[in-house]
Protein backbone atom coordinates (compact mmCIF):
# COMPACT_ATOMS: atom_id res chain seq x y z
CA UNK A 1 0.00 0.00 0.00
CA UNK A 2 1.88 3.10 -1.03
CA UNK A 3 2.42 5.95 1.62
CA UNK A 4 0.82 8.44 -0.50
CA UNK A 5 -2.84 7.04 -0.28
CA UNK A 6 -5.63 9.39 0.58
CA UNK A 7 -9.35 8.09 1.18
CA UNK A 8 -12.56 9.19 0.39
CA UNK A 9 -16.20 6.67 1.56
CA UNK A 10 -18.47 7.26 -1.32
CA UNK A 11 -22.38 6.10 -1.99
CA UNK A 12 -22.26 3.22 -4.77
CA UNK A 13 -25.03 5.21 -6.87
CA UNK A 14 -22.64 8.15 -6.54
CA UNK A 15 -19.37 6.48 -7.65
CA UNK A 16 -21.43 5.28 -10.74
CA UNK A 17 -22.97 8.47 -11.83
CA UNK A 18 -18.39 9.68 -11.60
CA UNK A 19 -17.47 7.04 -13.76
CA UNK A 20 -19.85 7.78 -16.55
CA UNK A 21 -19.19 11.43 -16.03
CA UNK A 22 -15.26 10.85 -15.68
CA UNK A 23 -15.11 12.55 -12.20
CA UNK A 24 -16.24 12.77 -8.88
CA UNK A 25 -17.78 15.78 -8.05
CA UNK A 26 -18.86 14.95 -4.36
CA UNK A 27 -21.48 14.16 -1.98
CA UNK A 28 -23.86 16.83 -0.97
CA UNK A 29 -21.56 17.26 1.84
CA UNK A 30 -18.81 17.70 -0.04
CA UNK A 31 -20.77 20.19 -2.27
CA UNK A 32 -22.18 22.63 0.79
CA UNK A 33 -18.48 22.67 1.99
CA UNK A 34 -16.84 23.61 -1.33
CA UNK A 35 -14.56 20.57 -0.92
CA UNK A 36 -13.80 16.81 -1.71
CA UNK A 37 -13.71 15.46 2.04
CA UNK A 38 -10.65 12.99 2.35
CA UNK A 39 -9.31 11.19 5.08
CA UNK A 40 -5.11 10.03 5.88
CA UNK A 41 -4.94 6.11 6.68
CA UNK A 42 -4.81 6.57 10.18
CA UNK A 43 -8.24 8.69 9.75
CA UNK A 44 -10.56 6.78 7.42
CA UNK A 45 -11.95 4.40 9.90
CA UNK A 46 -13.25 7.02 12.46
CA UNK A 47 -14.19 9.60 9.74
CA UNK A 48 -16.32 6.62 8.22
CA UNK A 49 -17.48 5.66 11.46
CA UNK A 50 -18.47 9.06 12.51
CA UNK A 51 -20.34 10.43 8.76
CA UNK A 52 -21.27 7.22 7.68
CA UNK A 53 -22.32 5.14 10.28
CA UNK A 54 -24.69 1.57 9.21
CA UNK A 55 -24.64 3.04 5.82
CA UNK A 56 -24.80 0.30 3.48
CA UNK A 57 -23.51 0.15 -0.27
CA UNK A 58 -20.38 2.32 0.68
CA UNK A 59 -17.08 2.26 -1.19
CA UNK A 60 -13.95 3.36 -0.57
CA UNK A 61 -11.86 5.06 -2.88
CA UNK A 62 -8.02 5.51 -2.76
CA UNK A 63 -5.98 8.23 -4.54
CA UNK A 64 -2.86 9.26 -5.00
CA UNK A 65 -2.42 12.55 -2.80
CA UNK A 66 0.78 13.13 -4.74
CA UNK A 67 -1.04 13.25 -8.25
CA UNK A 68 -3.73 16.12 -7.06
CA UNK A 69 -1.68 19.17 -7.28
CA UNK A 70 -2.58 22.52 -5.49
CA UNK A 71 -5.96 21.67 -5.64
CA UNK A 72 -5.29 19.93 -2.78
CA UNK A 73 -5.00 21.28 1.15
CA UNK A 74 -4.14 19.84 4.01
CA UNK A 75 -6.53 22.12 6.83
CA UNK A 76 -7.22 21.94 10.41
CA UNK A 77 -10.78 19.64 10.95
CA UNK A 78 -11.61 17.42 13.91
CA UNK A 79 -9.40 18.13 17.36
CA UNK A 80 -6.95 20.38 14.98
CA UNK A 81 -6.21 17.33 12.93
CA UNK A 82 -4.64 18.00 9.35
CA UNK A 83 -7.16 16.52 6.93
CA UNK A 84 -6.66 16.57 3.08
CA UNK A 85 -9.39 18.68 1.50
CA UNK A 86 -9.52 18.43 -2.23
CA UNK A 87 -10.88 21.80 -3.68
CA UNK A 88 -11.75 20.45 -7.54
CA UNK A 89 -13.43 17.55 -8.56
CA UNK A 90 -11.78 14.33 -8.60
CA UNK A 91 -10.40 13.14 -11.74
CA UNK A 92 -10.84 9.67 -11.77
CA UNK A 93 -7.27 8.83 -13.71
CA UNK A 94 -6.12 10.12 -10.06
CA UNK A 95 -7.81 6.82 -8.16
CA UNK A 96 -5.22 3.57 -7.22
CA UNK A 97 -7.95 1.61 -6.66
CA UNK A 98 -11.62 1.09 -5.31
CA UNK A 99 -13.15 -1.38 -2.46
CA UNK A 100 -16.25 -2.37 -1.14
CA UNK A 101 -17.30 -1.63 2.44
CA UNK A 102 -19.26 -3.92 3.85
CA UNK A 103 -21.13 -3.66 7.14
CA UNK A 104 -19.77 -5.99 9.29
CA UNK A 105 -21.90 -8.36 11.82
CA UNK A 106 -21.18 -6.09 14.57
CA UNK A 107 -22.97 -2.91 12.02
CA UNK A 108 -19.34 -1.57 12.02
CA UNK A 109 -17.99 -1.05 8.02
CA UNK A 110 -15.57 -3.53 6.87
CA UNK A 111 -12.01 -2.03 5.84
CA UNK A 112 -8.78 -3.71 3.72
CA UNK A 113 -6.65 -5.05 6.22
CA UNK A 114 -4.10 -2.76 6.53
CA UNK A 115 -6.27 0.22 7.00
CA UNK A 116 -7.91 -1.52 10.14
CA UNK A 117 -6.70 -0.19 13.82
CA UNK A 118 -5.90 3.02 13.18
CA UNK A 119 -3.54 2.47 9.34
CA UNK A 120 -0.53 0.80 8.57
CA UNK A 121 2.46 1.25 11.02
Amino acid sequence: MSDDLIYTIVRRADWAQAERAGHYAGSADDRRDGFLHFSSPAQVVESCARHRAGEDDLLLVAVSASTLGPALKWEPSRGGALFPHLYAPLDLEHVAWTAPLPLGKDGRHVFPPALQEGGPS
